[in-house]
């Protein structure tokens, strides 16, 4: 059996995975890739017996989002690492290598993303992870080569392999034992920065996470959820749950204060720009935090919390104040 389980969550993607899957599996030997259906409407499970019937599928029900469909699907798989997939991404020839001869040479790894670039224009950064993440102190997520709508042509400013704090769920490397340490993705995310929260819960266990520039991967942005006022919900409501987890206690209470004063003044913003669905999801985001806060409280882990989990104060403040778009605009020292 080999080492790793490219694994693929697929909720009707029937048209991702005609243009995409062949490329996944040409350029992965060093793995076993496994679909996970995500309750599928759209005969994307029948494409798969009739195309691929070789491949391990695993059928779930119903749509259990990102989070819980991951870990229903990971359960009964062993191997050693798990490499994690979109369906709307295309690997290239020779990238899962530089990922594994880091995971073998420092043992304290237990996160590592590929670069990844936009599929539409190759020669950029994707939004969605880039060249590895960071947050701001009040959660904002900020990356190497992409902060907030601003994203970077790739010249090789960050081919070096470097520490980040987080990996995007768009394609990223675990090793599985941590995985299940860390008891896999919180499930009241559904989706969206359960990724972040996964990496911050590794990293107050003294684990690390990578982004390697030697391995390249091209993302076909907002192709399994586009932007929407229901990705706009999710992403603010599970920053406020991951907050509410992760932040040390004597910093938690005023960060989340501010964190929804901050909130309410992009919310103030789409009104004003009569953006009235992208407010109301903010405001949808805020109740459903509310409504969850015992919940969350309790999930906080009596482990030590990681104080220096932030590289900026305000990613806000530096972007749209200081007019710094881009990464090496920011100072190296936390704020």
């Amino acid at each position: 059996m080999k080492p790793i389980a490219l694994v693929i969550l697929n909720h009707n993607g029937l048209k991702l995975l005609k243009k995409f899957l062949s490329n996944v599996i040409l350029y992965s030997p060093e793995a076993d890739v496994v679909i996970i259906d995500n309750g599928s409407s759209d005969k994307s499970v029948s494409w798969l017996k009739n195309n691929y019937s070789d491949l391990k599928r695993i059928e779930l029900k119903k749509n259990y989002g990102y989070a819980e469909g991951y870990n229903r699907g990971l359960k009964d798989l062993n191997y050693e690492y798990y490499a994690l997939l979109n369906n709307d991404l295309s690997v290239t020839k020779g990238w899962l290598p530089p990922l594994i001869e880091e995971f073998k040479a420092k043992n304290k790894v237990a996160i590592i993303q590929p670069h990844i670039l936009n599929y539409e224009n190759k020669k950029y950064f994707d939004y969605a992870g880039a060249a590895g993440g960071f947050l701001d102190k009040y959660g904002y997520p900020f990356c190497r080569g992409r902060i907030l709508n601003t994203v970077e042509k790739d010249n090789g400013q960050y081919n070096k392999t470097s520490e980040i704090f987080w990996a995007s769920g768009a394609c990223f490397l675990i090793r599985k034992n941590i995985f299940w340490e860390l008891d896999g993705f919180d499930i009241d995310f559904f989706a969206h920065q359960e990724e972040i929260d996964l990496c911050w819960r590794a990293s107050n266990q003294g684990y690390k996470v990578l982004a390697v520039g030697s391995s390249k991967v091209y993302h076909v942005g907002g192709g399994t959820l586009p932007p929407s006022p229901k990705k706009i919900y999710l992403n603010h409501r599970n920053s406020l749950f991951m907050l509410n987890k992760n932040l040390p206690k004597n910093k938690r209470v005023n960060i989340i204060m501010t964190r929804l004063f901050l909130d309410g003044f992009i919310g103030i913003y789409y009104f004003l720009t009569l953006q009235l669905s992208k407010t109301l999801a903010i405001i949808k985001a805020h109740y459903s935090f509310y409504k969850s806060y015992k919940g969350i409280i309790y999930k906080r882990k009596k482990s030590i919390l990681n104080i220096k989990y932030h590289h900026r104060k305000s990613i806000i403040f530096d972007y749209f104040i200081s007019r710094k778009s881009y990464f090496s605009d920011l100072s190296k020292k936390i704020e």
